[in-house]
């Protein structure tokens, strides 16, 4: 997995402005292998359609990997009648090789790439652009699994395709509802920082592509899309499928284990409405309430379980405390990851030990009112004992989200994008 970003975080997204006459906004790429067919057909027709309702200068880059047919010649050809098409040779296969290759290289803000089919209707390229010309989205999409979208192709394509969403959604948590439609666009401030993270070469490339950009808070649009599939489609649904589960294997498992600085893809601080401060209310206090609370009601769960277990061996003090000790272990896991959402496995180590540290203190305040109640009142009823035992539950778990947040779980990048506003009102200030 590639992780040699140099960039930090992305600018703010804004409106493109217009370009000067003759620079492109658009580059639509059209990666092709051995279309010597239907090359010409593709471009003389999407040439039509921007240069009719496209208010923007525009680009379409051939990007030919490893034809060979006569192909590469079409290419150059169509490059040297019309200004606006160029062609682009690449020595190896691999669709993700060639959209990486040609927008790494491009000038235009807004990349975007097609089939050569032509199977999406083109009156939906408009609509894919513009919310990344407007600044509102990183990524837009075609979708043939919208509600509005129309699609003509056979049970077997589409039952494959849902069946391939729906392990998207249930194994990496993706929202995005067709990750294979070869109808895309993204910005290229975007592309500059996520691609070099891409790292799959075929098909997949799309799908991992977008498995990052959401993971790291970029903004996708989805467009339906009107698709009649091409039945001389010459995809290997077979190798594709090999392909496409063998990369949801690798992505998930760096996911899981925090291989990919996602952070580097961040927008600054106010770009999201979510970063707007409400007055008197922390950040992000109101999602980590809620996140503890569930975390909470299923700990005690698992405690009431392993106690159960452990009793069956022994005695009511020893179940008690490994009960505890298990229970508040997992605790912490699962705060630190779904309450405080710190991925990955630095500092795992160092949370724990606070979060034990945490425990005891919290044991401490439920063992010492127990105490305390005894030396008081002598022999309490077990009603005032329970009475007692939940105010200073209550007290502790209250205390113990205190502690994870300040202590244990500290929101650094917050405070290093506070302490860096801060710094610029200074320094505008002093000016």
């Amino acid at each position: 997995m590639r992780t040699d970003t140099p960039w930090s975080t992305l600018p703010a997204r804004e409106h493109l402005l217009a370009a000067a006459v003759g620079a492109p906004v658009l580059d639509v790429v059209v990666p092709v292998h051995n279309e010597e067919k239907d090359l010409e057909t593709c471009v003389l027709r999407l040439h039509d359609h921007l240069a009719r309702t496209f208010p923007y200068g525009f680009r379409i880059t051939v990007a030919d990997n490893a034809s060979t047919d006569r192909t590469p010649r079409v290419a150059d050809r169509l490059a040297a009648l019309i200004p606006e098409v160029r062609s682009y040779r690449l020595e190896e296969k691999g669709r993700g090789r060639a959209l990486r290759t040609v927008w790494s290289h491009s000038d235009a803000p807004v990349l975007a790439y097609m089939d050569v089919d032509l199977s999406t209707d083109l009156n939906a390229l408009l609509p894919l652009v513009a919310p990344l010309i407007s600044g509102h989205s990183d990524l837009a999409i075609g979708s043939r699994l919208a509600r509005s979208s129309r699609v003509v192709r056979g049970s077997k394509r589409e039952f494959i395709s849902r069946a391939y969403n729906l392990i998207l959604r249930s194994s990496l948590s993706a929202r995005f509802s067709d990750a294979q439609c070869g109808f895309k666009a993204i910005r290229r401030e975007v592309a500059q920082r996520l691609l070099p993270m891409v790292e799959d070469t075929g098909w997949f490339f799309d799908t991992e592509m977008l498995v990052l950009a959401e993971r790291a808070g970029l903004r996708i649009h989805e467009v339906p899309v009107d698709w009649v599939d091409d039945p001389d489609s010459t995809v290997h649904i077979v190798q594709t499928a090999t392909e496409d589960l063998k990369g949801v294997w690798r992505v998930g498992r760096a996911l899981a284990t925090g291989a990919l600085p996602l952070d580097r893809l961040a927008r600054p601080f106010g770009d999201d409405p979510r970063d707007r401060a409400v007055p008197g209310v922390p950040r992000g206090l109101a999602r980590q309430l809620v996140g503890f609370c569930v975390v909470g009601v299923l700990s005690t769960l698992v405690y009431l379980a392993l106690y159960s277990l452990f009793r069956l061996g022994l005695g009511a003090q020893f179940a008690n405390a490994g009960a505890l000790l298990v229970s508040a272990v997992a605790n912490t896991a699962a705060n630190r990851r779904l309450t405080f959402g710190v991925r990955g496995r630095g500092g795992a180590v160092r949370h724990q030990a606070q979060g034990l540290v945490v425990f005891a203190i919290g044991l401490a305040l439920t063992s010492g009112s127990l105490a305390a109640l005894g030396t008081a009142s002598g022999a309490a009823s077990h009603g005032t004992e329970l009475a007692v035992l939940i105010a200073a539950n209550l007290a502790a778990t209250v205390l113990r989200f205190l502690l994870f947040r300040a202590w244990v779980f500290p929101d650094r990048r917050h405070a290093h994008q506070d302490a860096r506003k801060g710094s610029a009102h200074e320094l505008r200030d002093a000016r």
